[in-house]
């Protein structure tokens, strides 16, 4: 999680919203890691969870994430929450919850719906305080 904080911060100075992703292989190696970038890289799909997934992805050659764990400093959204069933992940570590825009907790539910084929185990993880204050505080300064 820390790597995925690390990542958060940087999103935040680079002006994007401070949520980082890292993802780890079943023998704890860091596979990946990445902060949202959709503004920077003119990219709607530039969140963080999907920017780690396909570097991961890419480092071993597989869309398939068998047995990696995702660590995530806020809930992912539904379009995260599919890409994370796609790639398979076991895995799903998260520090803040989302109510407004999370889809694993809250809106849809995106692993509970009899449409998703793979579910990671989920996991409220360590820094949901941390993770959350650094949200909270860079959305303050910019309104």
């Amino acid at each position: 999680m820390e790597a995925a904080l690390a990542e958060a911060r940087a999103a935040a100075e680079a002006g994007e919203a401070p949520i980082g992703a890292a993802v780890v292989s079943a023998g704890g190696e860091i596979l990946a890691a990445a902060g949202n970038a959709p503004i920077s890289t003119n990219d709607p799909t530039g969140h963080a969870e999907i920017r780690a997934l396909r570097a991961a992805a890419a480092k071993l050659g597989n869309y398939r994430l068998t047995g990696a764990s995702l660590f995530v400093t806020l809930e992912p959204c539904a379009m995260c929450a599919g890409a994370i069933s796609h790639a398979r992940i076991a895995r799903l570590v998260i520090a803040a919850q989302d109510p407004k825009g999370g889809a694993v907790w809250h809106g849809p539910r995106f692993f509970g719906q009899p449409t998703c084929h793979w579910r990671p185990e989920v996991v409220e993880g360590p820094f949901a305080e941390e993770s959350a204050a650094m949200l909270k505080d860079f959305f303050r300064a910019r309104r």
